[in-house]
């Protein structure tokens, strides 16, 4: 019999602020991240970064980063592996808005709190698009903001798919992030 969940501490981004390592706190619990990721993941990774970076040249307004603390409030903090933000080079950490387009590598140790827990917060906090990538098939799924409901917009492998930002529209390449893939 373990404890119920209202008897487990809450923890806020004072507390996240004081941790060592890499961690992620989701309303109020913190995961500690798992040692590095494969070296597929970070490539993939690498290869979203590269795409996004290519794609925003003609969009001054908006900029790709790498993880970076998003405090998304006082519970939760989370670290996508790929995201876009509007406004410039934001101020330092932490991300305080929500991006607009959110990557997520899937890895055998992330991906239920990827496809779940953090899902969910994304689709709380407006993010417009949330991208769950699979390196092991390959393929991407695509979802987009409706009526404040995600819905799986598609499926895709080696596609060009556009991706309206508001601003700006961009057409990512995702045969760029795969092996073997050609711009």
């Amino acid at each position: 019999m373990g404890f119920p969940a209202e008897n487990l501490p809450k923890y806020t981004w004072k507390d996240y602020f004081s941790w060592e390592g890499r961690w992620e706190l989701i309303e109020g619990v913190p995961y500690a991240m798992t040692r590095l990721p494969s070296f597929r993941h970070q490539i993939i990774s690498g290869r979203v970064h590269v795409e996004l970076t290519r794609v925003l040249r003609d969009c001054p307004s908006w900029v790709a980063l790498l993880p970076v603390d998003w405090k998304v409030d006082e519970h939760t903090v989370l670290q996508p592996d790929n995201l876009v933000v509007c406004g410039g080079f934001p101020p330092e950490p932490p991300l305080k808005t929500p991006p607009v387009l959110v990557f997520e590598v899937l890895s055998p140790s992330t991906e239920i709190k990827d496809r779940h827990l953090k899902f969910k917060i994304y689709e709380r906090a407006g993010v417009k698009y949330p991208v769950l990538v699979d390196p092991e098939r390959e393929e991407a799924e695509i979802f987009r903001l409706e009526e404040g409901r995600y819905r799986l917009w598609c499926k895709v492998r080696r596609e060009k798919v556009g991706f309206d930002l508001g601003e700006c529209e961009i057409e990512f390449h995702f045969g760029n992030i795969f092996e073997g893939g050609q711009g």
